[in-house]
């Protein structure tokens, strides 16, 4: 009998996936490739949001059993990350007015993974009753980053007000850097079975020189 191959856990071996609460730590992100799904609104109520979760995670899932059977390369399918912006960012940063806010919700696909690979696990899930409205705008695609400043937040969404403004204020420009790209979340806890306040998110935001 084979052997099992070894399965890959990317929060343990890429050190982008490791931050600290408390500190704020410079990274050198790789471009990474992730499957996509834009939108807009309140990621609490808006219908548009839950149903891209609901394309994303099956997509994932096939995507990664496929790779254990096809390629005998087997892995952790990623923790949910999202990007996020709006065009008044304090909409985002202070005031949090969820309505307004613009975002990419995503999972991250080994490099081996190809759009062939995403096309047949599209597909599969197309043929589940029902499938959800946003599969069709699922994407393949690399997220090119480089340097970024993060940092490990714990506790609600909501409480990260007060950490964004100390990266943003504080330490991004004392360290002669200035923001670019879109704020990053990581989501190492599931919110629906996590308590607020022991949630776990890296928060990331790319810098170049000032």
């Amino acid at each position: 009998m084979c052997p099992s191959p070894m399965k890959i856990d990317f929060k343990k071996t890429l050190d982008c996936y490791q931050a600290r609460r408390g500190q704020f730590r410079i990274v050198d992100v790789p471009d990474l490739q992730y499957l996509m799904i834009d939108g807009h609104g309140d990621p609490n109520t808006a219908p548009a949001y839950a149903d891209a979760l609901a394309a994303l995670y099956p997509v994932a899932y096939k995507i990664k059993f496929a790779s254990k059977r096809d390629l005998d390369r087997d892995y952790v399918v990623p923790p949910l990350e999202a990007l996020w912006w709006a065009t008044d960012m304090a909409a985002f940063t202070a005031r949090r007015d969820k309505s307004q806010w613009d975002w990419t919700v995503m999972i991250m696909a080994p490099e081996w993974i190809t759009g062939a690979m995403v096309e047949a696990a599209r597909a599969t899930v197309a043929a589940t009753a029902p499938p959800s409205s946003s599969l069709d705008a699922l994407r393949l695609d690399t997220l090119h980053e480089g340097r970024c400043v993060q940092t490990l937040h714990v506790g609600p969404y909501d409480a990260e007000a007060e950490v964004l403004a100390e990266l943003h204020h504080g330490f991004i420009p004392a360290a002669d850097l200035r923001m670019t790209g879109k704020h990053h979340e990581i989501y190492f806890s599931d919110a629906r079975k996590v308590e607020p306040a022991k949630l776990r998110t890296i928060l990331r935001q790319p810098v170049t020189d000032a």
